[in-house]
């Protein structure tokens, strides 16, 4: 009877572990699905969020620039934004990035957050194209002025700028080979339309501005410059020059023609580019004055780039050319050509001899 009454115990036993194990099954199943449901209509209305999301406008007074490093993962950003007081909970963040599938399409850099964005808001924002200026530096620009520029953009310190492109070593060949000199890479801050990132630096906008003169000044330049017998650096010296005389891409073949015919003493002419443009540059840099009529006085100022003084080419580039004035340089016009003079109307009058100069410059009121 003992032995029956034990067996009994035991199948009840056995039993309600059976029922036990079922129930905690099925309760396990039916969370999963329960889970699994609002999962699954959380990321189906996501979806039809994004498809139909409106723009996220924020106020200036609420706008609050928060930066992502290159490689930031989730929990990397979900700490930054708490740090920037725009979230309070990186748990949330996290799962909630993932439920939206937007873990590894957040991009770096600057972004422009609000503390009054939603959860979802805020992953939208940081997975777009991150907040830039677009700065246009134009052409004939010295370095001075591009440094200027960047600094009243409020991007870099001019002084730093300057500094920066006068002793930073800057990885490529053409760097290496400019000979030592005042405003070192003056010539190679290629002219451009650029978009930096707001906390870009000194270092990679130059950076920047010197593999986009790489990429323009392709290895047949090189080829034609020895054809020339002159080195890339002369090149662009030549180029700079160019650049400011020309007020036309038109004529800038033509002014090349001159300034080859020059230094190569075509017809017995002295080596003398006397080109006005240096003597502006002279007053630019050393006096920090704009002189835009040259008399006869400022032609004798002892200076290396003075080109009415000094034969050949000055010491280096007087501005930053852009690519027409650099092709131009490589390509001169064939004529013979040895002056030229500003008519007043942005082109200019060329002439074969002194006698026909001299009679233009009367005729169109330059000294």
């Amino acid at each position: 009877m003992k032995n029956k009454t034990a067996s009994k115990k035991k199948e009840d036993l056995e039993v309600n572990k059976t029922k036990k194990i079922i129930i905690y099954i099925a309760t396990l199943t039916l969370t999963f699905m329960i889970c699994f449901l609002i999962s699954y209509k959380y990321t189906v209305d996501s979806s039809v969020k994004k498809a139909n999301q409106s723009a996220i406008v924020i106020e200036p007074e609420d706008r609050i620039p928060v930066y992502i490093p290159l490689g930031s993962s989730t929990s990397d950003i979900s700490k930054i934004l708490k740090e920037n007081g725009i979230i309070k909970h990186p748990f949330i963040f996290r799962v909630l990035s993932s439920l939206n599938g937007y873990d590894g399409e957040y991009k770096s850099g600057t972004h422009i957050l609000s503390k009054k964005l939603t959860y979802d808001e805020i992953m939208r924002v940081i997975s777009s194209n991150p907040e830039g200026i677009k700065i246009t530096i134009p052409e004939g620009y010295t370095t001075k002025q591009i440094a200027q520029k960047l600094d009243s953009e409020k991007l870099v310190k001019a002084d730093e700028f300057i500094e920066i492109a006068n002793t930073y070593d800057f990885d490529f060949k053409f760097v290496k080979e400019i000979p030592q000199r005042e405003n070192r890479l003056q010539g190679y801050l290629f002219p451009d339309t650029y978009e930096f990132d707001l906390n870009t630096g000194s270092k990679e906008i130059i950076n920047r501005m010197l593999q986009n003169f790489d990429n323009k000044f392709p290895t047949r330049y090189y080829d034609q410059a020895r054809q020339l017998n002159m080195t890339a650096d002369q090149v662009i010296i030549l180029a700079s020059i160019i650049e400011k005389e020309a007020r036309t891409a038109s004529e800038m073949p033509i002014i090349s023609s001159v300034f080859h015919n020059r230094l190569n003493g075509k017809n017995g002419v002295q080596r003398k580019l006397e080109s006005c443009a240096t003597i502006q540059y002279i007053y630019m840099e050393r006096f920090n004055e704009v002189k835009t009529k040259i008399t006869d006085s400022d032609t004798k100022i002892d200076d290396p780039y003075n080109t009415y003084m000094y034969e050949g080419l000055p010491p280096g580039p007087i501005c930053n050319p852009g690519k027409a004035a650099i092709e131009a340089a490589l390509n001169p016009a064939y004529t013979d050509y040895l002056y030229f003079v500003a008519k007043g109307d942005g082109t200019h009058y060329f002439s074969k001899t002194l006698e026909e100069h001299q009679a233009a410059v009367y005729r169109y009121g330059a000294n």
